[in-house]
């Protein structure tokens, strides 16, 4: 399995909206970004990896859909963020969603840590998804609102303890989520969050799936299927349509009912 259902949702409100996402070049981005193609969104994403997501792009191209625009960027660069929002803005007009995907969940102990890492942590995981929102938010405002569809993660929820600092950033931004929220509503500007549960993209079977995993996965998940990336970008799909318009300050859980 894949992910893939026969007959997936079509959602008409989709159809020419501008959509920025960050790290759309492989994994869950991948999927988000093929998925929102196929919508017929105008997309644009960033990501650090420049030939992996040239390549992203092709595949959807040659799958006949429109061509999603890739610009190169570090996202620890809040410059360089800026820059790729105004460059996506000024090409095609106000982003209505914002999807905040990147995020980096190297595994790491607590006596390790430095505080060069944990900066760097809160960099790669949390502090771009502020500054992205803070510079989609007046075009959206202006536009007649927008969705904002932050990532953040269940191991927070359930307490992983080989990545505190991944953990910890990923808790914050559900606060964030709730803050944002609250703060940009009255411009009918939606803030939530998707929390995927252990979703089967190529880095984490190479890394982390075996039989252990296989085992972990049959004993926590409700749901025996295992979880893939396209099953985030549906939920996500549904959050930057307007068919979830009165969905806001939520979390929204993909994990197969992991307990």
């Amino acid at each position: 399995m894949t992910g893939l259902i026969e007959q997936p949702a079509n959602f008409p409100s989709l159809n020419g909206k501008v959509v920025f996402v960050t790290g759309g070049g492989s994994g869950i981005g991948e999927s988000i970004v093929t998925h929102l193609c196929q919508q017929q969104a105008k997309v644009t994403f960033v990501d650090i990896a420049e030939a992996a997501s040239q390549a992203v792009c092709d595949r959807i191209a040659e799958a006949g859909h429109a061509r999603p625009d890739f610009i190169k960027c570090d996202l620890r660069n809040i410059d360089e963020l800026r820059q790729a929002i105004a460059a996506t803005a000024a090409k095609h007009g106000p982003i209505r969603v914002l999807v905040n995907n990147a995020g980096n969940d190297d595994r790491h102990k607590s006596e390790d840590v430095t505080p060069e890492y944990w900066d760097d942590r809160m960099a790669v995981n949390i502090r771009h998804q502020f500054f992205a929102a803070q510079a989609v938010r007046p075009m959206m405002r202006d536009a007649g609102g927008g969705s904002i569809i932050n990532f953040g993660s269940i191991t927070w929820l359930v307490g992983d303890g080989d990545c505190p600092g991944y953990v910890t950033s990923k808790a914050a931004i559900t606060g964030m989520t709730r803050a944002l929220a609250r703060e940009f509503g009255p411009e009918r500007i939606r803030v939530n969050c998707v929390l995927p549960g252990w979703v089967m993209t190529e880095r984490q079977v190479k890394l982390w799936l075996d039989e252990a995993g296989e085992r972990q996965i049959n004993d926590r998940q409700c749901l025996k299927d295992k979880l893939f990336p396209a099953d985030i970008a549906r939920m996500v799909l549904f959050l930057a349509a307007d068919d979830s318009r009165m969905c806001a300050s939520q979390n929204f859980i993909v994990d197969g009912g992991w307990v």
